[in-house]
Formats: structure tokens, sequence, C-alpha cells
């Protein structure tokens, strides 16, 4: 089955492994990037992956960082999703709970390096 391109924006491939937090829930999903543009990214999520339509992540990968609106979650013949995220302009808040947790992981680290 032959899909029509949705974006006004082409995406280019970009495979690789991410983590996704559903920021409500701080819920951590490990998904595929499947492919990537200037104000997207489409992502493989496994099979009990709940429904994440309408709700704001943020999405790492290799050298990206994305906090976005969840657009699309279709299912794949195998049960795995396939997940569209739009792009979002980082918030105060969502920016102090990414260094929070930076200078939590840093604290963490350095104890374990202090052992």
């Amino acid at each position: 089955m032959e899909r029509s391109e949705r974006r006004a924006i082409g995406r280019v491939a970009f495979p690789s492994k991410g983590v996704m937090v559903v920021c409500d829930t701080q819920e951590v999903l490990h998904v595929g990037v499947r492919d990537l543009g200037p104000i997207g990214v489409g992502l493989r999520a496994d099979a009990d992956t709940p429904k994440l339509v309408g709700k704001d992540v943020i999405m790492v990968a290799e050298t990206l960082i994305m906090y976005a609106d969840v657009v699309r979650q279709d299912p794949l013949p195998d049960g795995s999703w396939s997940i569209g995220l739009a792009a979002r302009r980082f918030s105060r808040d969502v920016l102090q709970y990414l260094f929070d947790g930076i200078e939590m992981r840093a604290k963490l680290e350095e104890g374990m390096t202090n052992e």
C-alpha cells in the first residue's frame, strides 16, 4: 500500500534509537526514529505503547532533542505503531524540567565515581 505524503516540508531518513518522555505522566518510552524534518519526526513504537495523540512529549535521539505534540499514531501490520511528532517551542517549564534532570543525573554520576 503506497502512502501519500502529508507534509509540506519533506523529511530525511534518520534511523536511530530514541527515548520519548510523555510530559504529563513522565512515562519513558523507547522508540525507533524513522525520519526527521525541521518541524517534525517520524517514529516507530512498540505494540504496547499507549494512545498518545494530543500529548506533549520530549524526544531524544543521538544529537537531537525535541519538544513536540503527538499528532498521529497509526497501527502498522506487525502490531507496532507509526507515530508522528510536530515540533513545539520549548516553554520555560519544559526547559526547567530538562535542566533539573541534567543536574540530577550529573549529581548521581558524581556520587557513583566518588564511591
